[in-house]
């Protein structure tokens, strides 16, 4: 199977008789992301970032960056900071059309402990049925026989009675390690291509917590084989993960386009390969 290769498309328009050529604006994008220059190399863009002192990290070049206009961390020849950069993508490296500044202020992510349960809410809640077998050896050795299972897709915890529990903070590690994981109050995900549904009594005989089998359109086993053909045939993909909960194969790219998305979808199939571009048109 040929490459896919990450490089913008540029689109000339034809000229009509003697009238000259009309052109695109070309396409700015935007991220706010780490800037990092070393010995090794000139100022570059990082997705992800080696928590070191001196940090650690690479990606594109920058085209047009000035340190002395910005603010920034130096140490051992190391210089580093966080920005909003605004540019125009070539494929490869990303030129300023605007000046960097500090980095928009949002709030990161919740670290969520837990996963949502697809399956109904029975009459009465979810519940233990076997108190006996609800414990984490329990839990591990269900795990474990699910993988094993034919049409095995994927498993998770589903640990939302967290919100009930007054003064839960999951920010806190001993706010966590006091509550999470009951395995009396979690939930079991255990997700298969075919009919679910066939699996739980494999499943009872180990599991006495509350469970939900659901359905998928791809096995693990799929996911990973895609997962390492994606590696391999996508170029300039700097993150490359298979999400069991949501069947498919994440793939995080510099900029991706609609077109890309629609090269990819004909490759691998229709939302089996999902693209996220670091870069956001700007405006979006």
């Amino acid at each position: 199977m040929r490459a896919i290769w990450l490089v913008a498309l540029l689109v000339a328009l034809a000229a009509c008789g003697t009238a000259p050529a009309a052109t695109a604006p070309a396409t700015r994008y935007q991220a706010d992301a780490t800037v990092l220059a070393d010995a090794r190399h000139g100022p570059q863009l990082c997705a992800g970032v080696l928590e070191s002192l001196p940090p650690q990290c690479g990606g594109p070049d920058i085209v047009g960056w000035d340190w002395n206009a910005v603010e920034h961390s130096h140490r051992r020849g190391t210089r580093w900071g966080e920005y909003r950069v605004v540019g125009t993508w070539d494929g490869e490296r990303l030129t300023l059309t605007d000046p960097a500044r500090p980095a928009e202020p949002h709030d990161a992510p919740r670290d969520q402990t837990y996963f949502t349960t697809p399956c109904p809410t029975p009459a009465g809640g979810r519940r233990t049925v076997d108190p006996a077998k609800a414990t984490q050896e329990a839990m591990t050795a269900a795990i474990a026989r699910a993988e094993q299972l034919p049409g095995y897709a994927g498993s998770w915890l589903d640990q939302s009675y967290l919100e009930e529990i007054d003064g839960y903070d999951s920010d806190d590690p001993r706010s966590a390690e006091r509550h999470a994981n009951d395995p009396e109050r979690l939930v079991l995900n255990l997700r298969f291509t075919g009919d679910p549904a066939a699996h739980e009594p494999a499943i009872r005989e180990l599991w006495g917590g509350a469970l939900c089998l659901s359905r998928a359109e791809h096995t693990a086993a799929e996911l990973r084989t895609v997962q390492e053909k994606v590696r391999q045939e996508i170029t300039g993909a700097y993150s490359v993960s298979a999400d069991e909960r949501a069947g498919h194969v994440r793939v995080g790219v510099w900029v991706a386009t609609s077109e890309l998305q629609r090269q990819v979808d004909a490759t691998y199939g229709k939302g089996l390969v999902v693209l996220d571009g670091f870069l956001k048109p700007v405006g979006s």
